[in-house]
C-alpha cells in the first residue's frame, strides 16, 4: 500500500484550483491552431486562472522591434503597439526574464500610456517571456494585471511561467501553419504568373513564304516579364515582336499581359512600328507606375520585298547577320523605353533587307547577362560566334543551339533571368 496516496477527492485548496483550470486552457490550446483563437483562450483562460483583472499576449514583430496585442480582456482601444525599449513588457522581451511588479507606478520601467488612453489603473504587473521551444525566437510577451488578491506571489510566478510553456507552444505552431500557408500562396501564385507567362510565348508560330522562324524560352525561377510573338498584320506584312518588363514576379507577369493585350489589339489597325510604340507608350502609361518599363522590338516583314522595318524601345540584343557579307548589324534603340518619358516619339530603325541565308536574331537580355562560376557574363561576342557557326541551320535549330549554350553556361540550377530568343532566317 502506497505510503502517499493521491486524493481523488474534490479540493478547496485555490492553487490546486487554478493549477487545474490552466492545464484545462492548455489542454484547449493544444488542439488548436486559428491564431485568434489561440489568442483568446489564452487571455480568458489565464485571467480566470490566475484571478487578474486583465491579460494581455503582446506578440513579437521582429521587423519592427514592436510588441503589439490584438486580443486583451476588457480592453478599451482596439491595439497596443510599442517599441521593445518601453515599459515592463519591453524589459521582459529584451530580458527574456519574468517580472513581477507589485507597484509599477513605483518602477522606473514603467509606461502608463496605455492607463492614460484607457482610464484602466494597474495596481500589479506579472509578465513572462513567451520563447518559442522550436527554434528560441522571442514570440511574445504574457502580462496578467492586477491580482483581485493583491500583488502576484511566488506560486503565481511558478503557475504563469509554466503556462507559458503551453503558451509559446500553441503560437509557434500557429506561427509554423501561417508559414506554411503563406509558402502555399506564394507557391500558388509562382504558378498563376507561369501560366500567364506561358501564355505570352506563342504555342505555334506561323508560316512567312520563303522563311523560316523559331523561338527559344527558359523561363527563371521567379517569374518576369519576357514576351515574344509572331503576328500577320493587317498590311499583309508579319509583325515579330520581343519585349521585356524591369523585374520579377507576379506583378511583371500580369503587366506584360496587359502589354500583350494592347499591342494585339493596336496591331488589328496599325501598321508603322514607329507608330504602334508610340500609342502603345501612351496606352500602356497608366499601368507603367513605381519605376517599371518595358523595353521591347517591334519588326515588321515584307516577305514579298524581302525588307524588315522596326522600332527599338531600348531592346537589346537585337542582331541582323549577313551571310553574304558575314557580318552583324545591330538593330538599334531608336527610342526610350517604355514608361520611362511620357509622349515619348520613336523613329524608324535603317530597314534591314533580308538576303538568302540572313538571320535576324532578337533575344531578351537575359541570353547575354548570364554569367559562369567565376562571374563572366554570356557576353554578345558568344551570341555572334554561335550565329555564325549555325549559318547553314534551321532558325529553330539555331534558337535551340543558343538556349543549349546558355544553359551551359551559367551558374546554378537555374537563371537569374528568363531567357527568351526569335530567330529569322531566309531560305531563298
Amino acid at each position: 500500500m502506497s505510503e502517499n496516496p493521491i486524493s481523488t477527492e474534490p479540493t478547496d485548496d485555490p492553487r490546486v484550483k487554478a493549477l487545474g483550470e490552466l492545464l484545462e486552457v492548455a489542454h484547449t490550446l493544444a488542439a488548436e491552431i486559428d491564431l485568434t483563437k489561440i489568442l483568446t483562450i489564452i487571455t480568458e483562460g489565464a485571467c480566470k486562472a490566475l484571478h487578474c483583472e486583465r491579460a494581455s499576449v503582446f506578440q513579437y514583430d521582429a521587423k519592427r522591434e514592436q510588441l503589439y496585442t490584438r486580443v486583451v480582456t476588457e480592453l478599451e482601444i482596439a491595439e497596443i503597439r510599442k517599441g521593445i525599449d518601453l515599459g515592463i513588457t519591453g524589459y521582459v522581451a529584451r530580458s527574456r526574464k519574468i517580472a513581477n511588479i507589485p507597484d509599477p507606478a513605483q518602477d522606473a520601467r514603467w509606461d502608463s500610456t496605455v492607463d492614460k488612453e484607457t482610464g484602466f489603473v494597474t495596481r500589479s504587473i506579472l509578465a513572462t517571456p513567451v520563447i518559442s521551444p522550436h527554434d528560441g525566437a522571442l514570440l511574445g510577451v504574457l502580462e496578467f494585471l492586477n491580482n483581485i488578491g493583491g500583488p502576484f506571489d511566488r506560486l503565481d510566478e511558478q503557475l504563469a511561467e509554466a503556462f507559458t510553456q503551453h503558451v509559446a507552444a500553441a503560437l509557434d505552431r500557429a506561427r509554423l501553419v501561417e508559414e506554411l500557408r503563406r509558402r502555399e500562396q506564394a507557391q500558388a501564385s509562382l504558378e498563376v504568373a507561369r501560366a500567364v507567362q506561358r501564355s505570352f510565348m506563342p504555342q505555334s508560330l506561323p508560316e512567312i513564304p520563303g522563311y523560316e522562324i523559331g523561338s527559344w524560352w527558359r523561363p527563371n525561377e521567379e517569374v518576369g516579364g519576357d514576351y515574344c510573338d509572331v503576328v500577320h498584320m493587317s498590311d499583309g506584312r508579319t509583325a515579330l515582336v520581343i519585349a521585356d518588363v524591369s523585374g520579377h514576379g507576379l506583378g511583371p507577369s500580369l503587366l506584360m499581359a496587359s502589354v500583350r493585350a494592347a499591342l494585339r489589339a493596336l496591331l488589328q489597325d496599325l501598321a508603322s512600328p514607329q507608330t504602334l510604340l508610340e500609342k502603345l507608350s501612351r496606352t500602356l502609361s497608366g499601368d507603367l507606375q513605381d519605376g517599371r518599363f518595358v523595353t521591347m522590338v517591334l519588326a515588321a516583314l515584307d516577305h514579298d520585298s524581302h525588307r524588315l522595318q522596326f522600332a527599338n524601345a531600348g531592346h537589346g540584343p537585337a542582331l541582323h547577320y549577313s551571310a553574304a557579307g558575314d557580318a552583324f548589324t545591330t538593330l538599334a534603340a531608336t527610342g526610350f523605353p517604355l514608361g520611362v518619358v511620357d509622349d515619348t516619339e520613336y523613329e524608324l530603325g535603317e530597314s534591314v533587307e533580308m538576303a538568302p541565308g540572313d538571320v535576324v536574331l532578337l533575344c531578351t537580355d537575359g541570353i547575354v547577362e548570364a554569367v559562369d562560376r567565376d562571374g563572366r557574363p554570356f557576353g554578345e561576342e558568344r551570341l555572334r560566334q554561335i550565329i555564325r557557326s549555325a549559318r547553314n541551320d534551321t532558325a529553330e535549330q539555331l534558337v535551340r543551339q543558343i538556349g543549349t549554350a546558355v544553359e551551359a553556361f551559367y551558374e546554378g540550377d537555374g537563371p537569374s533571368d528568363d531567357l527568351t530568343v526569335l530567330g529569322l532566317r531566309r531560305v531563298d
